[in-house]
Formats: C-alpha cells, sequence, structure tokens
C-alpha cells in the first residue's frame, strides 16, 4: 500500500505542474474506464476519474438537496446535458438517439406530482396534483386533482409541446390522490386522506364516468397514516403499498395510529398484512420484473424539513414464500441517492430500477450501480413508461417524455 500511495501523490505532483490528465488514462489502462464511447450529442459520460477524487479548491457540495454534476458537466458556463452516463452501460438504456422533451407546463401549478399510469388503449397519461405542498393548491381544505393527457397527440419533432391537461370527475371523489398504477382495466389509486376521512386503495373506471370504489381503508379499524404508493404481484393480483405520515407533516392527517409499513392485500381472499416495517419514511414500491425482489425507497430524509442524515435511500427485498404466506426477507442497501430523496420507482424488461430525484431520474442496474441520470436539475416525484421506449417523467410543473431505447415492464398482468 506505500508504494501506490506514493505513486498516486507522484502522479498529482505531476498532474499539478505538467497539466498532465494522468489518472484517466490509468483507469483506462487498467480496465476501469472504456477508451472510447460511442456518446449521443446530447449525453455527456463521466468517468469515475472525473468525480471521485475532487481537488481541495473544488466547489463541494454545501446541500444534499441541491442538483450537482461532475465539474466537466457545463463546459464554458453551458447547461448540463440532459442523458448523464455514469455507467458505459447506461447506452443500452439511452440507445443511439436519446430525445427529451416537455409535453405540457404550468408554472404556476404543480400539477404533475405522482400516480402516472399509462393507458395502452387510448395512450392517455393519467397523473395527479401535488397534495399538500408547494404549488399544490391543495391541502386540509382542499383536495388535489387528477388529470389525464393524450400522449397521441404529439408529433415527432424535436420541439416542446403543451398538451391539453384535462381533469377527471371521480365520483365519489377519492381524497389527496399519490400512488397509482393499472390494474385490471382499471386505475388503482393510493390515497391519503384528508382530515378525518380515511386513506386507502380506491379503484376508478379507466374512462368517462370515472366512478369509484373503496378497496381498503383501514387496519382492523384503525385508519391508515397516509398510504402513498401502491405495486401489483403481476403472478398473483396480490396489491403491496406502502403507507407513510406525509399527509401529518404536510397538516392535512391527523396524527398517524401505525407504524411506516408495507402491506400487502390480496382481493381474491382478503386477506390484509403488514409485511415490513423500520422505515423513516416508507414511499415508492416496485418489483423486480421476475417478482422475486421488492424495492422499496426511504424518504426518512424527507419530513416538515430535510435532514440530510436520515435515510434517502431504496431498500431490496428478497420475495420468498407463496401465496398469502409471501414474505419479505433480506432486506439490504440498494442504493443511496445523491440528490434529496428517491420517489417513485419503476423498472425495466432488462431488471434497471429508475426513480424520481431531486435532480430528476437516477438509473441503476440490478446490482445497484448508477448507471446514469435523466438530468432535469429539478426534481421528479414520479416516471412510466408509456408505450415502447418511452418514458413519462412528473415534475411538478411540467411534465417531460424521454424516447429511450429501455421498455418498460408490461402492467396488464394475466393473473
Amino acid at each position: 500500500m506505500p508504494v501506490l500511495t506514493v505513486s498516486l501523490a507522484l502522479l498529482s505532483v505531476a498532474q499539478a505542474a505538467f497539466g498532465i490528465d494522468v489518472l484517466p488514462a490509468l483507469a483506462r489502462r487498467n480496465g476501469t474506464e472504456p477508451e472510447q464511447l460511442d456518446v449521443p450529442p446530447n449525453a455527456q459520460y463521466f468517468p469515475p476519474s472525473s468525480y471521485i477524487a475532487l481537488s481541495d479548491n473544488s466547489s463541494f457540495r454545501a446541500s444534499p438537496s441541491t442538483p450537482w454534476s461532475p465539474p466537466s458537466a457545463s463546459p464554458e458556463g453551458g447547461a448540463p446535458a440532459p442523458f448523464q452516463i455514469y455507467h458505459p452501460s447506461f447506452l443500452s438504456v439511452l440507445g443511439s438517439s436519446p430525445r427529451l422533451r416537455v409535453i405540457a407546463s404550468d408554472d404556476t401549478y404543480a400539477f404533475a406530482h405522482e400516480a402516472p399510469i399509462w393507458l395502452e388503449d387510448t395512450d392517455e397519461l393519467v397523473f395527479c396534483s401535488n397534495a399538500g405542498g408547494k404549488l399544490g393548491q391543495s391541502g386540509l381544505n382542499q383536495n388535489n386533482r387528477v388529470f389525464k393527457v393524450a400522449l397521441g397527440g404529439l408529433d415527432n419533432s424535436d420541439a416542446d409541446a403543451n398538451l391539453t391537461v384535462t381533469e377527471l370527475d371521480i365520483q365519489p371523489p377519492i381524497q389527496m390522490t399519490n400512488g397509482g398504477t393499472f390494474y385490471r382495466g382499471q386505475l388503482l389509486f393510493a390515497i391519503q386522506g384528508r382530515g378525518e376521512r380515511p386513506g386507502g386503495l380506491n379503484l376508478v373506471s379507466a374512462s368517462a364516468p370515472y366512478n369509484s370504489s373503496i378497496v381498503v381503508n383501514n387496519f382492523f379499524g384503525r385508519q391508515f397514516n397516509s398510504p402513498n404508493d401502491v405495486v401489483i404481484h403481476g403472478e398473483t393480483g396480490a396489491i403491496f403499498f406502502t403507507d407513510t405520515k406525509y399527509g401529518f407533516f404536510q397538516d392535512f392527517r391527523p396524527a398517524p395510529l401505525l407504524p411506516d409499513q408495507v402491506y400487502y392485500y390480496n382481493p381474491s381472499s382478503g386477506v390484509l398484512r403488514a409485511l415490513a416495517d423500520g422505515f423513516g419514511n416508507s414511499n415508492g414500491i416496485a418489483f423486480s420484473p421476475d417478482f422475486k425482489h421488492l424495492y422499496l425507497a426511504d424518504t426518512g430524509a424527507g419530513t416538515r424539513e430535510y435532514v440530510p442524515t436520515q435515510p434517502a435511500s431504496i431498500y431490496v427485498f428478497d420475495v420468498v414464500g407463496e401465496g398469502d404466506s409471501v414474505a419479505l426477507s433480506n432486506r439490504r442497501l440498494f442504493a443511496y441517492v445523491d440528490t434529496r430523496l428517491p420517489d417513485g420507482l419503476k423498472v425495466d424488461t432488462a431488471g434497471n430500477l429508475y426513480a424520481g430525484t431531486g435532480d430528476g431520474v437516477q438509473v441503476w442496474d440490478p446490482s445497484g450501480i448508477l448507471l446514469g441520470k435523466i438530468f432535469l436539475n429539478t426534481t421528479s416525484a414520479n416516471l412510466v413508461f408509456a408505450g415502447k421506449g418511452r418514458l413519462a417523467i412528473l415534475a411538478e410543473t411540467k411534465i417531460y417524455l424521454a424516447d429511450l431505447a429501455a421498455e418498460g415492464v408490461d402492467l396488464d398482468y394475466a393473473f
């Protein structure tokens, strides 16, 4: 080890004295960085040597809630590239010509927050506004809203668009929608509740009239805190959902009566169980494509204020057992998000995991290696694959559409 230390020190001296960028060359020689990548024009590759050993006078981050890119991200003061490659494998996600554009926007209203659901038959994107947060226009005395846009109205240009946003008139109303997924031809929403109105899971018709019905709204008589997100086990039809405290933090729900937990509900048998606990704030949830693993976002760092020493983490569990005896075991840290929090989670057919984060969308391979980012320089709470090679990204006051090589998992399960 002393020899290695001296060698690296001499390399650093040589780099400082003569301006020789020797560390990237050394990494390439050792096989840790590729000699050459065919990077799309709107993407940028950041080899590890560009950010793991910054000079003492570098601009280190003062807060993890502020988006950050390696120093080489903005040459001559330009904007960072929208597609940031941290591992060569991200090129298989992007393809040769990725594209990112805004398809709807309203700078005065956080209309595009959560619960993204793509409807294949009509090529529509359903989503909800922010519940209780900044620009959300909602709170204890005002419900949030559920909207849709028709993606079929887009042309094939690279230009931004502003599609018509249409509100769904859901009856009876559902209170403070937050999570959503496609379920047996209908919309399944995780709703947080408002005031004394309970949260839970509600089914809504996928077309007008948008009739709603309660799936579950209590745990043996106790109201849930603020159900956050929901996912379907595609082989059994069982529903897994998270329940956290954000309604209380945002002053539209009473004090919590339950721990932060992951729940299992089987509509066929009626079995409702708590499967996992011990989270700061249980948030986004997703299965691996083979349903052998469950991913869970813990946003414990985000309460009434941002606390950087608390979890901003994604955990992975093994899914074991069968039927109503299913269990989540072998919990382990999958990834820690470098910018603010991980929120909504999705997977592609290759098993890569996507998360809405404080700087856009971050993508990891199944082992937890950060492959790259779709860098928005702002927060995305959730996202959904909207057909082959299309990723719809909710960013509060804007909706982005990314055209990629990756494909999402088909959620129209035949269970």
